[in-house]
């Protein structure tokens, strides 16, 4: 993870400056100051762990002095009883930086646990498993690294480094070629070299998107695998293909075995459990 973007950087001071205020008054008048201890973090769930590097940092950036011994490496399965590291050092500062961390790497590690089992679930198959734009406001940088962690590959980040004609693009274009020729035109004149999808609802707006000559990914929304084995077919590696819309543990090996190139799930980030974690003295 990349500790000097700016996104990263804004929200961890956003998330240090919400928790801790003018002070952490709990800590600061109930323990003395000076105090020393360690505590360490308790595993009480099953799945993938993720987000070690970043509560390194909120503790390196709480106070640089304690000491962050990292035991189970990042990406790693865990188990109920695992340690994933230790802090030794100022209590004061232990105490300020446990609910940052925790919230972090709660989310973060649910999000890699999810990807995981459905990474696991196309094994054998071409398709990659994408993410989506479905993310928690703020947190789009953190749910998408959680998403490579856990086995997935990121789609676009964001609305600026690629297009994505949907369906209100295009009824409000006038349709996927008016949509498809306007933006390339866009892209031309702004000297933007980024690559164009389009969303398609069935087999006759996947041939107006291939006789364009001008995509590079065509979406599939709301197929089913038998629908989408013919579009597969009628696209004929011209360009990349992806599968969304609904798709689940229950569905998404059929959908992997129609020969798309990638399946996207919006429900790795948006509908996430957290892993519990705890931080606990000892």
């Amino acid at each position: 993870m990349d500790f000097n973007n700016q996104f990263v950087k804004q929200l961890i001071d956003l998330a240090i400056a919400e928790d801790i205020g003018d002070g952490d008054h709990s800590s600061l008048g109930a323990i003395p100051a000076g105090t020393q201890g360690q505590a360490r973090l308790l595993v009480k769930d099953e799945g993938i762990l993720c987000g070690v590097p970043l509560a390194r940092h909120i503790m390196e950036r709480i106070d640089a002095d304690v000491i962050f011994d990292q035991l189970i490496e990042e990406g790693a399965e865990v188990t109920f009883g695992d340690i994933a590291f230790t802090v030794k050092g100022s209590v004061h500062s232990i105490l300020q930086a446990e609910r940052l961390m925790l919230n972090f790497m709660q989310r973060m590690s649910g999000v890699a646990t999810v990807t995981h089992n459905l990474v696991k679930l196309i094994e054998g198959t071409n398709a990659k498993l994408l993410d989506t734009r479905k993310t928690t406001p703020g947190l789009r940088t953190f749910e998408k690294y959680a998403v490579t962690i856990g086995g997935g590959v990121n789609h676009r980040f964001a609305l600026w480094d690629m297009v994505m004609l949907k369906d209100n693009h295009n009824d409000y274009a006038g349709g996927i070629t008016g949509g498809v020729t306007r933006t390339k035109e866009y892209l031309k004149s702004k000297g933007k070299d980024i690559k164009i999808e389009v969303e398609t609802r069935d087999l006759n707006e996947v041939q107006e998107a291939l006789d364009t000559g001008l995509v590079d990914r065509i979406m599939f929304d709301n197929f089913t695998p038998e629908l989408m084995v013919e579009a597969v077919k009628l696209v004929n590696g011209q360009c990349e293909t992806e599968a969304s819309g609904g798709i689940t543990g229950d569905t998404v090996r059929s959908y992997a075995e129609t020969g798309v190139d990638y399946i996207s799930v919006g429900a790795l980030t948006h509908s996430v459990r957290s892993l519990d974690l705890s931080l606990k003295e000892f």
